[in-house]
């Protein structure tokens, strides 16, 4: 089936070891990159199935949906597969900050070619 997988009607998320495939989300509004997160089967379920993204936190070994602690949902408005099904691309309406950071997206900073971070000019919370 993985050679059909980028013809086929059928979503056949191609897992990797881990159970997982990455997960990338932007703002559906303004097409900003938000945050890359990944997701096992069950997170992909609760997902559909609530419009609510949930994700696997490789760190803490866990479902978690996002805002649950914070309140800063993300509500999906589409979710989408590459060609191959090991990737999604969450178009979300984040309802807050999406970085635990308290920023509006977790790409705020930039390697310059000598390895120091540049913070971008939106940095400020919220």
């Amino acid at each position: 089936m993985d050679q059909k997988r980028d013809e086929t009607e059928l979503f056949l998320p191609r897992f990797d070891a881990a159970g997982l495939v990455t997960a990338i989300v932007i703002d559906a509004d303004h097409g900003r990159l938000l945050m890359v997160a990944h997701m096992n089967a069950e997170a992909i379920e609760h997902t559909r199935t609530t419009g609510r993204a949930h994700f696997w936190s490789r760190s803490r070994g866990q479902l978690w949906r996002k805002g649950e602690t914070s309140g800063n949902e993300l509500v999906v408005e589409d979710m989408l597969v590459d060609c191959d099904q090991d990737a999604l691309l969450l178009r979300v309406r984040p309802a807050g900050p999406a970085c635990h950071t308290g920023r509006r997206s977790c790409f705020y900073r930039r390697v310059e070619s000598d390895g120091r971070l540049t913070f971008l000019g939106d940095h400020a919370q919220g």
